[in-house]
């Protein structure tokens, strides 16, 4: 039979830690011996990429870098490249996480360790001669050097990646682009251990792959033509999803596209790159927003809302012609149609499951855990969604009402108790529909697993504001006797 996975959904950066935001250190160990002990063998991550406009890590400077938030101020103490009065002197400690703060300090801080690195070493030597990363160096140290402004803002030489003014900028600033380079082999360092660790334990790993890219990244920088671009390099048309049940405006993204035809040219050679870099940083990896790849909706460029679009072909099944073995899990939600299903049926890809939108009085409905077959991936619901006590809380009078009553019914053919009508017992309730169902892969964000509210909530889509990626963890919030409530919900359900 197929592994079954049992997971936890958890950002690394909602990891208690001592400098303000979780890390790959000492912390990222206790939770995966956390989940250890709850019976998990899962670990699904959000990007790990440099945050971006809003701090949001779905919308990065480079789509497959690692951010030097993440990386562990500890681990460069105990390697002799910072002090305690360092680190304690540029630390962001707060409630939750400050990337203001962050962005102000951590990286002076990060200089101060690369000072004092030795830049002879022969394994940072083999990493930038590799030159992964070269392009991602230089980009940054321009935007440095250009009081952080998006590439768009730059003079025209620089932004349209004039061959002598480059050179010219690379002589000029070398130690700034070699720092960005530090930047990106200590974190893959760092992750590569804590990966280890986890694998070592039996706890794989989950990435998570935004579809599209930040306007101001070094991939739209350094590759134009993959984009849909005018003739100055400027956008034509952003991503975003028409109006729905959900919004009335629908949602603008404000992404650059990419230019499909472009990509088929050399059969998507960029995507193929970039799926397999995820695939040697992870052991799965969920694709966001996969329906994208059938059709996409394009906005005019300078529209306040998502009114006015239209629909666009995507390369469909061709991009996945020689990867239907890969391990990948598309995130189907949203607007479907038959071209969606013809794409997840021919690519084989597990779909989700969102559990928040199962109990609505249909009996027919796809997300309830009876209408199951193996091939999924069940959540109670994702990062974008609320906690599942926060959900039931917003729920007007009439529709808690068919909620509950639905749920019971559900519960009853599995054997789940649920006595009355509670927001705690129901999110119990859930869980436990979820780990007895036939799904392949149950993933619960943590909040929902540890009963928490709407202050642990990780994202409001379509706002901006310190509320969204800020969560972070107490230390009580993982304690073994925790772990072990979820322990005996898994067994419980004898999965």
């Amino acid at each position: 039979m197929t592994n079954r996975y049992l997971g936890v959904l958890l950002p690394v950066t909602a990891l208690p830690s001592q400098y303000g935001v979780g890390t790959l250190g000492k912390e990222a160990e206790n939770f995966i011996d956390f989940l250890v002990t709850a019976r998990q063998n899962l670990w699904q991550v959000l990007p790990l990429v440099p945050t971006g406009y809003g701090d949001s890590p779905y919308a990065s400077t480079c789509a497959t870098a690692g951010s030097p938030y993440l990386i562990d101020i500890r681990k460069l103490i105990n390697e002799g490249l910072l002090t305690e009065e360092e680190a304690n002197e540029y630390s962001c400690e707060s409630e939750r996480v400050n990337y203001e703060q962050l962005f102000y300090r951590r990286i002076p801080l990060l200089k101060l360790a690369f000072k004092r690195f030795n830049k002879e070493d022969g394994k940072f030597l083999q990493f930038i001669n590799e030159g992964e990363f070269a392009q991602f160096a230089l980009f940054m140290a321009i935007k440095e050097n250009n009081d952080w402004l998006p590439f768009s803002k730059w003079n025209e030489e620089l932004r349209l990646r004039n061959e002598g003014a480059l050179k010219q900028f690379e002589k000029e600033h070398q130690e700034d682009i070699l720092f960005w380079q530090f930047t990106q082999y200590t974190f893959f360092k760092q992750w590569k251990e804590i990966k280890k660790y986890a694998n070592d334990r039996g706890i794989s790993i989950m990435g998570d792959m935004p579809l599209y890219v930040s306007d101001d990244s070094v991939e739209v920088w350094a590759n134009p033509e993959l984009f849909m671009l005018d003739e100055n390099g400027r956008l034509k048309e952003v991503a975003g999803v028409p109006p729905d049940y959900f919004s009335e405006t629908g949602q603008l993204w404000g992404n650059p596209l990419y230019n499909w035809d472009e990509m088929k040219k050399d059969g998507y050679k960029w995507w193929t790159n970039r799926l397999r870099k995820a695939l040697s940083m992870y052991d799965y990896v969920r694709i966001d927003h996969f329906r994208g790849f059938d059709r996409f909706y394009a906005i005019p460029e300078g529209m306040t809302d998502a009114k006015i679009g239209r629909w666009y072909d995507g390369p469909k099944e061709a991009l996945f012609e020689d990867k239907l073995d890969w391990n990948i899990v598309a995130e189907d939600l949203g607007l479907l149609d038959d071209g969606v299903y013809r794409l997840m049926k021919n690519t084989g890809f597990p779909r989700m499951k969102i559990l928040q939108f199962a109990f609505d009085g249909n009996p027919k409905h796809e997300y309830k855990p009876s209408n199951y077959g193996e091939n999924c991936v069940v959540y109670t619901g994702t990062h974008d969604n609320a906690t599942f006590i926060e959900y039931i809380e917003d729920l007007p009078a009439k529709y808690r009402k068919i909620f509950f009553d639905d749920l019971r019914k559900e519960c009853a053919k599995f054997g789940v108790e649920l006595t009355r009508n509670c927001k705690l017992q129901a999110t119990k309730a859930v869980v436990q529909l979820a780990y007895l169902s036939k799904a392949r892969f149950v993933i619960m964000p943590l909040q929902d697993l540890l009963l928490l509210g709407r202050e642990s909530r990780i994202n409001h889509p379509g706002t901006l504001g310190t509320w969204n990626w800020s969560w972070r963890l107490k230390g009580e919030h993982l304690k073994k006797s925790r772990a072990q409530i979820i322990a005996g919900l898994v067994k419980k359900s004898g999965r």
